[in-house]
């Protein structure tokens, strides 16, 4: 009998029970103070993995929700809220800033870092609390079913016990006097790779260690609304003097260049491979996970005439999808989908391989172009950075660019990548969320992928009269002799189709005490270095020299405009050279510069609210609360 009567009840209930219906909820997330949009803000079904985050718009879309679930809304530096569904279908949130959970973070920072004698990269101790306070469900589990931005996993995944992560060495440009050396000349540099990473550390609470802020590409990370060219050059050149802002006796100069824009449809075909690390390394959601959906999303960009051929590599490299037209997308995404991690790092096979399918399906006047994806965790085969160097050197004198897009933390290797791009032709972004994968493989896809100039150099010679001394801010790493400048065998960097690239040097005028920065130098016993008096005649500050080849050209062409006028104050400066002095100064401080003169975050962070403009994409406002979090971290 007490059998039956559970065989009834279980009867009763299977007929009872219905699950709770499910509906998607969608909302935006707001500073609660200024009302500015919060991008990166996690919004998790409470004591479930399901989850999303805002986009560059403060907003979200979140599925499988029933009535009775708990939203929770977490982001670095601010309190964390929660909110009941129940019956919502649109919920809006305004997040309060939390300077205590800020404090907590720099505390368990400050325990856990240490410094590598050999390296000089930061080398960090992983665990739950030692990148955010905040609750491990709430930070750091992820967040896999409906999300778009990727965070390594504490519970289901393997630890990551140590960072080993790698940086090149970077000394910052210092003063140089004029009258000594007349000549600053370096390359060009479209790299935007620093920004992105060093908005990683900031967002997991951390402030980024000195050599991965690389101030040119925190500057070139945003576009400037530069005129396109009006002749049959390749960009416009847009020089521009000012007062300087954390230093108002000294002068701020601004070059901006800006890249023709080629619409899609007039590009040259393009004869593209897809290197995609799959070693063991990769093994983590954001990595591998992510890069196929950055690798779908540009795949969706491709034309009939462009072509893609797929190479993988971890204890060997292999072809997984040979040359296939850019309109055969499913098959495309078909060989992205059976990408699994596992294995070593064969990484300098994978890069021989690639090149040998790129030769193959060569395209004459066309893009050829290898696209690599890793965390650049070479360690099989040819992974040395010479011999790399030298590999990929001689691929690119045959007409083969090599693009670069990092994935991932904990042992990123941040120093050879950069290599790989500057000696392949190529660009190098890193790509920590779906919206930096849109940006750099949809909304940039021409100036990406698409060379319109290579070998791009600029020299300046300052006049003497007017300029005692002068610093370039960045580009240590891009420095080239003076003699470089007119040899057309010496690299230097691309210009992609709407690129933009903007340079700034801090100027000491004549007459101005220039106390320790300009170091001094005995007479010369043999030679006399002169000044032509046409020169304190001359109104002009300084003449600026450019030259550049056409993307299959072996020859240079020369551009050569002078700098004349007097110099505006900081405030009548254009919106483009007070937004990208902000981006400097935030580098500066970011690098604890000693050349930071009165510089703090606040300073920094309004004039990066006076000079935001239109800003549609929202970069400039994500900027601005990168500035805020490092001033809460910076200040406790």
């Amino acid at each position: 009998m007490k059998t039956v009567m559970i065989i009834l009840l279980g009867l009763l209930t299977a007929f009872t029970w219905q699950p709770n219906p499910t509906k998607t909820i969608t909302g935006t997330v707001t500073d609660a103070d200024g009302g500015a949009v919060l991008p990166g803000v996690n919004v998790i079904v409470k004591g479930s993995q399901i989850g999303t985050v805002t986009d560059m718009n403060g907003q979200y879309r979140i599925e499988n929700v029933s009535e009775k679930d708990v939203l929770m809304f977490n982001f670095i530096g601010y309190v964390t809220q929660e909110v009941k569904v129940k019956g919502k279908a649109v919920i809006n949130i305004q997040m309060v800033a939390d300077v205590q959970e800020l404090s907590e973070v720099v505390v368990v920072g400050k325990q856990v870092k240490q410094r590598s004698a050999v390296t000089g990269a930061a080398v960090r101790i992983r665990g739950v609390n030692s990148i955010s306070s905040a609750p491990a469900p709430a930070m750091y589990q992820m967040i896999e079913a409906e999300s778009d931005v990727y965070y390594p996993s504490v519970d289901g995944e393997r630890p990551q016990e140590f960072n080993t992560e790698e940086y090149a060495t970077i000394r910052e440009n210092p003063f140089l006097a004029s009258s000594q050396n007349p000549l600053s000349t370096f390359s060009i540099d479209v790299d935007a790779a620093s920004y992105g990473n060093i908005r990683r550390f900031i967002n997991q609470g951390e402030m980024p260690p000195t050599d991965a802020v690389r101030i040119e590409e925190m500057v070139n990370y945003f576009k400037y609304n530069y005129p396109q060219p009006e002749s049959d050059k390749p960009f416009s050149v847009n020089p521009e003097l000012v007062e300087c802002p954390w230093n108002p006796q000294h002068h701020l100069l601004k070059i901006g260049l800006q890249g023709k824009e080629i619409p899609t449809e007039n590009l040259p075909a393009s004869n593209l491979v897809f290197l995609i690390d799959v070693s063991g390394s990769m093994d983590y959601s954001n990595k591998l996970p992510l890069l196929k959906k950055a690798f779908r999303m540009l795949t969706d960009q491709l034309r009939p005439q462009d072509r893609v051929a797929m190479v993988v590599y971890a204890g060997a490299a292999g072809v997984v999808l040979e040359s296939t037209p850019g309109n055969e997308k499913a098959q495309i995404k078909e060989a992205l989908d059976r990408l699994q991690a596992g294995g070593s790092t064969a990484g300098g096979a994978g890069i021989q391989l690639a090149y040998d399918i790129a030769k193959k399906n060569f395209q004459e006047g066309g893009n050829n172009r290898i696209i690599l994806a890793t965390d650049g965790d070479f360690n099989i085969g040819e992974s040395s950075n010479a011999a790399m160097e030298r590999m990929i050197e001689k691929k690119r004198q045959e007409g083969i660019f090599l693009t670069v897009l990092g994935f991932g933390m904990g042992n990123y290797k941040d120093s050879k990548m950069e290599l790989l791009a500057d000696k392949g032709n190529g660009n190098y972004a890193y790509i920590d969320n779906i919206q930096e994968a849109k940006k750099v493989l949809v909304s940039e896809f021409g100036g990406t992928l698409f060379t319109i100039a290579k070998d791009v150099k600029f020299q300046i010679e300052f006049n003497p009269t007017k300029v005692q001394g002068y610093r370039l801010i960045g580009y240590e790493n891009r420095a080239l002799r003076s003699e470089d400048f007119n040899d057309d065998k010496k690299d230097a960097g691309e210009l992609g189709s709407g690129h933009t690239v903007t340079a700034l040097y801090e100027v000491i005028p004549t007459g101005v005490d220039t106390g320790d920065l300009l170091k001094s130098v005995d007479d010369l016993k043999y030679q006399k270095q002169k000044t032509e008096r046409s020169a304190s005649r001359s109104d002009e500050w300084l003449t600026l020299k450019l030259r550049y080849k056409a993307p299959n050209g072996n020859r240079s062409k020369l551009i050569e405009q002078p700098l004349t006028g007097e110099v505006k104050s900081f405030d009548e400066a254009s919106e483009n050279l007070q937004f990208a002095a902000s981006v400097a100064g935030f580098g500066m401080l970011l690098r604890d510069s000693q050349f930071k003169g009165n510089l703090t975050y606040d300073a920094v962070a309004q004039m990066a609210r006076e000079s935001k403009g239109e800003d549609q994409e929202g970069y400039r406002q994500e900027f601005i609360r990168l500035v805020e979090s490092c001033n809460l971290l910076a200040s406790n």
